[in-house]
């Protein structure tokens, strides 16, 4: 019994490091590694919806400055719970980005996500993140 726990005890305390390193992923040779964001825009505003022309206004005057490299975006539909507690179900803008895993890539998704919060009245933007292998 004494030896079952000390080999469990082992083998667990051998592993549980693992558990918290992240993994680093290894690019194919050619492929950079970035970060992936994927970052969710809704489009019910107090009073009305921002409309498709508002929307790309939004990214030639606020998302194109910041990655001029580019980007992909596309509508989806969606729910999510707000503040209050209601359900609240919208049509949504996504914008999917891969870029450098550095400051100014951040501070400027950062930028982007509160200039459209406080444009379009939204209470908050959603954006996932996840690092990636890219080649072109």
């Amino acid at each position: 019994m004494f030896r079952r726990r000390t080999l469990s005890l082992l083998i667990l305390t051998t592993m549980l490091p693992a558990c918290a390193t992240p993994m680093k992923e290894t690019c194919a040779t050619g492929e950079l590694h970035v970060a992936n964001e994927l970052i969710y825009f809704g489009t019910a505003k107090p009073t009305d919806l921002v409309t498709p022309e508002q929307f790309d206004d939004f990214l030639r005057t606020d998302v194109t400055p910041r990655f001029p490299q580019g980007f992909t975006t596309w509508r989806a539909s969606g729910q999510w719970r707000a503040a209050d507690g209601s359900m609240v179900h919208e049509s949504t803008w996504v914008l999917s980005l891969a870029h450098p895993d550095d400051k100014a890539s951040n501070e400027a998704i950062g930028e982007i996500r509160e200039l459209y919060r406080a444009r379009f009245e939204q209470e908050s933007t959603l954006r996932l993140r996840h690092m990636a292998c890219a080649s072109f």
